[in-house]
């Protein structure tokens, strides 16, 4: 029998698990049974089928680290066992990796099942803490409604800011989002409720997103421990009844070509890889004879052995569906996290050179306060993938934070892109802009990537702004003469100001 997990914590903290040589089968199954909430698990002539009885839906909890998002998730479980909706998941089942639970933070994005009277839901619960928002990118990318969850004992945090900006920048319907006020037992003063909510509505209005969206107030802790259930119980269920009636279904495009963006890979040993992820455009099923593109890796051609979504075997997925694939005859190495899954004889050419039009985020907007330069190096998030990218910023020298600028992007691997799809850019720990894509080049060739000769172009532009790295003005920066003179600032902003002026 052919058993494989995918998108599994455990998996990830333990890579022995899924690079072991000879021993690897009776290993894998002796964990096993420590993996019982993996998102997918395949096993061909398994018993369960996926019935598609009811719409379904991805959503998932973002917020701010320590917030109460897994807590909430496991609540929204619990609550729901008790109709049979779903399979309760505790607390340390999802938070389980061994660097999750020392540090008793979420590390990695976790998949939940469970469903209402009105429909089937996915379910991703995100990291929250700013060390792991790569994670959290990858998971928001595959929601389509978010819970922003938020203590009322702190109100709106950093990383609160962050996640509703990166919900709104991967596309996010306005009207799928709600808010629940968590940990409303702690601050009984109910004019500090009204206060927080207020200030969750201000920071809606300036995201774009609708003021009035819907906000619920409630413990999850309380839901968990079946304690005051007018703020516990009672809580997740007017929640639930947001999802249901107020979140709408995105438009799925199933009559089209595939597209399956890979999220995690697994290696099972004799049988093939597995890839993880949501299914965003066509129909998928057995024997589809398919090809692995871009992640920076050479094209791979393959065949689908079997699909499942959470334990369940599926004959046909659909647009919106959260995956394990196998696939025949593909090496681990071949493939990796932001690969693309195309049907075979498609047209697409990954690439590494893109023309965009990219927005620099203001300070109040939780981007950085210093403008965008000519040959700047950042990092570039897109659907599941992430590279380094160098930006050449066309007509200008500059893109202040609140502008929009046509840029020339250098990512220094080949990826999946097309026309009209969204990214975001980041500088650690900051995002700074967000866009899409407009018009796509063909790969550079191996002069164009040429190391020295992209430092030549650089180095030209740095001196043409006036911050030749070799020069006086540098070589003043490096060495300041304090003598008799008052101190100056030397920030780069200020650097760029008086560059722009001259």
């Amino acid at each position: 029998m052919l058993v494989y997990s995918a998108c599994h914590r455990s998996m990830l903290a333990s890579p022995k698990m899924v690079n072991a040589a000879g021993g690897f089968r009776e290993n894998f199954l002796t964990k096993l049974a420590q993996l019982k909430h993996a998102r997918c698990l395949a096993v061909p002539g398994a018993k369960q089928v996926y019935k598609r009885t009811k719409p379904h839906l991805n959503v998932g909890t973002i917020g701010h680290v320590d917030h109460g998002k897994t807590t909430l998730s496991s609540a929204i479980t619990k609550v729901l066992a008790t109709k049979k909706g779903a399979k309760y998941r505790k607390y340390d089942e999802i938070d389980n990796a061994p660097e999750e639970k020392a540090r008793g933070i979420t590390i990695n994005a976790f998949h939940l099942e469970y469903e209402t009277e009105k429909r089937h839901y996915a379910h991703i619960d995100c990291p929250g803490h700013a060390d792991y928002i790569k994670n959290m990118i990858t998971g928001t990318a595959q929601m389509e409604g978010a819970i922003l969850v938020v203590a009322a004992t702190d109100g709106a945090m950093p990383q609160t800011r962050e996640h509703l900006l990166l919900a709104r920048q991967v596309g996010i319907p306005l009207e799928n989002i709600v808010v629940y006020l968590n940990k409303i037992d702690e601050v009984p003063d109910k004019e500090t409720h009204e206060l927080v909510e207020m200030e969750m509505r201000e920071l809606l209005s300036e995201l774009s997103y609708p003021s009035d969206s819907p906000v619920v107030f409630g413990s999850a802790l309380c839901a968990l421990e079946g304690k005051n259930p007018e703020i516990g119980e009672e809580s997740i269920w007017k929640l639930l009844d947001v999802l249901d009636n107020s979140f709408i279904i995105p438009e799925r495009h199933q009559n089209t070509e595939v597209m399956f963006p890979a999220e995690h890979v697994y290696a099972i040993k004799g049988r093939g890889t597995v890839i993880t992820g949501k299914l965003e455009r066509g129909s998928l099923k057995r024997g589809d004879k398919v090809e692995l593109v871009g992640g920076g890796k050479e094209p791979v051609k393959s065949v689908v052995s079997s699909l499942e979504t959470f334990k369940k075997s599926l004959d046909v997925a659909e647009p919106g569906d959260q995956l394990g694939v196998l696939l025949r005859g593909v090496e681990s190495k071949a493939v990796r996290r932001g690969s693309v899954l195309l049907p075979q004889g498609h047209k697409h050419v990954p690439t590494d050179k893109v023309e965009a039009q990219l927005y620099i985020l203001k300070p109040e907007e939780g981007g950085a306060k210093t403008p965008v330069a000519n040959y700047f190096t950042e990092h570039l998030f897109s659907l599941t993938w992430d590279c380094g990218v160098i930006i050449k910023i066309k007509g200008k020298d500059f893109i202040m934070p609140g502008e929009v600028g046509e840029v020339e992007l250098y990512m220094n691997t080949v990826q999946f892109i097309e026309p009209q799809q969204r990214f975001t850019i980041r500088k650690d720990p900051v995002t700074i802009g967000t866009g899409v894509f407009t018009k796509l080049h063909p790969p550079r060739t191996e002069a164009e990537k040429d190391k020295k000769t992209m430092r030549m172009a650089m180095k030209a532009e740095m001196e043409r702004l006036g911050f030749n790295p070799y020069g006086e003005q540098m070589e003043k920066r490096l060495k300041p003469d304090y003598s008799n003179s008052p101190k100056q600032d030397m920030s780069v902003s200020k650097l760029f100001e008086e560059s722009a002026q001259k």
